[in-house]
C-alpha cells in the first residue's frame, strides 16, 4: 500500500577530522589523507541531501586520494559510501561491486563498523535483485555484528530489512516476527520516525495475510506518530489507508470518519487533489449505504472544487455522478443545476 522503509537513506558515519601541523616537515601522505577526509565528508553531505551525482564525484576523488596515500581504512569507508550511493540510484550491480571491495578491506583492517555497513548494503542490494538467500545471509551477518557492536540502529535496520526480504519471498509470518523484534528495540530507544517506518512495514505484512484488524491496529499507531511529528502529507495517506481498510471489512461508519479527517487535513494543507479524491470517496460511500442526499452534498462540493481549479474532466466526471444520483432519487428537476459550466464549454470549443 505504501512505499516500504529501507535503510538506504541512513546516515553514514564520516571519518574523524585529521589535522596537520604546518610547523612539521611537509608530508605528501598527510596532505592526501586530509584532502580525502574533506572529500569524504563532502560526499556524505551530498548523499544525505540526495545530490547523488555530485556525491559520486566527491567520493571518487576521495577514493583516489586515499589510494595515493595507501590509507586502506579510508579506502574501505569510501567504497562503502559509494555502494550506498549506487544503491540509492538503483544501480544494485555496482552497489554490490563497491561493497564487496569495502567488505574485504574492512575485514583486513578490522574496521567493524564499515564491515557492518557493507554487509547491510549488500543484503539490501541482493534483495532488490531477488537473490533472497544471499540477501538473508548478509543481513544475518549484519545483525550479528550490530549486536556485537551494541549498535542499536544497525540492529534495527538489519531486523527490519530481514523482514522485508522474507515478505518479498512471500513468507509474511517470518517477516512479521522480524518486524516485531525491530519494533521492540526502537520503542525502547524512543525513535519515533523509525518506529513509524517499521509500523508501516508491519501493517503491510499483516495486510498481505488479510489480517485486517491487525493491519488497522498498526496504521492507527502510525497515524498517532504522524500527527505527533506533524507530517500532514503522511497523515493524509495513513487516513486514506485506514478508510480503505475499514470499508474492506464493512465498517462504513469508521471509514467515513477517517475520510472526513483526511478531508480536513487536505483542506488545511490546500491539497486540492487530496480534497477531490476524498470528496469522491465520501460521496461513493454514502451512495453505497443508500444515503443519497449526503452523497449528493459531497459530490456538489467536489463540483465546486473542480470548477475552482478549472479541471474540466473532473467537472464532467462529477456531474455524471450527480446525474446518476438524481436518477436514483427520481429528482429530475435537479438535473438542470449540474450543467457543464461555460468555462468548460469554451475550453472544449478551443480544442
Amino acid at each position: 500500500m505504501n512505499e516500504a522503509f529501507d535503510d538506504k537513506h541512513g546516515t553514514l558515519n564520516s571519518s574523524l577530522e585529521r589535522g596537520w601541523d604546518s610547523s612539521e616537515p611537509f608530508n605528501p601522505q598527510v596532505m592526501f589523507i586530509n584532502e580525502a577526509d574533506r572529500l569524504l565528508e563532502k560526499g556524505i553531505e551530498q548523499y544525505q541531501i540526495r545530490d547523488y551525482d555530485h556525491a559520486l564525484e566527491s567520493l571518487q576523488h576521495a577514493l583516489d586520494h586515499y589510494r595515493m596515500a595507501h590509507h586502506y581504512q579510508g579506502e574501505g569507508k569510501v567504497l562503502g559510501a559509494l555502494g550506498l550511493v549506487y544503491y540509492a540510484l538503483g544501480n544494485y550491480t555496482e552497489a554490490i561491486a563497491q561493497c564487496h571491495q569495502s567488505l574485504a578491506i574492512a575485514r583486513q583492517q578490522g574496521d567493524r563498523r564499515t564491515e557492518r555497513q557493507a554487509l547491510g548494503t549488500l543484503g539490501n542490494a541482493y534483495r532488490h535483485q531477488e537473490d533472497f538467500p544471499r540477501a538473508i545471509s548478509y543481513k544475518l551477518e549484519s545483525l550479528n555484528l550490530s549486536r556485537e557492536l551494541k549498535d542499536y540502529r544497525g540492529e534495527v535496520a538489519a531486523l527490519n530489512n530481514l523482514g522485508m526480504a522474507y515478505k518479498a519471498m512471500g513468507d509474511c509470518e517470518t517477516a512479521i516476527a522480524y518486524y516485531e523484534q525491530s519494533l521492540e528495540i526502537v520503542r525502547k530507544q524512543g525513535d519515533r520516525i523509525v518506529e513509524g517506518q517499521i509500523l508501516r512495514n508491519l501493517g503491510n505484512a499483516y495486510h498481505s495475510l488479510e489480517l485486517y484488524p491487525e493491519t488497522i491496529r498498526c496504521y492507527e499507531q502510525l497515524l498517532s506518530i504522524m500527527r505527533e511529528l506533524q507530517d500532514h502529507r503522511a497523515e493524509g495517506q495513513v487516513l486514506k489507508n485506514l478508510a480503505s481498510l475499514c470499508s474492506l471489512i464493512g465498517d462504513m461508519g469508521t471509514a467515513i470518519s477517517y475520510h472526513q479527517q483526511r478531508l480536513a487535513v487536505a483542506r488545511v494543507t490546500r491539497d486540492w487533489r487530496g480534497q477531490e479524491q476524498t470528496l469522491e470517496s465520501l460521496g461513493m460511500l454514502y451512495d453505497s449505504i443508500g444515503e443519497y442526499e449526503k452523497a449528493i452534498q459531497y459530490f456538489e462540493q467536489r463540483l465546486i472544487l473542480a470548477r475552482s481549479i478549472q479541471d474540466n474532466d473532473l467537472e464532467k466526471h462529477t456531474i455524471e455522478s450527480l446525474t446518476n444520483l438524481c436518477y436514483t432519487l427520481g429528482d429530475y428537476s435537479r438535473l438542470t443545476q449540474y450543467e457543464v459550466s461555460d468555462t468548460s464549454d469554451k475550453a472544449d470549443a478551443g480544442h
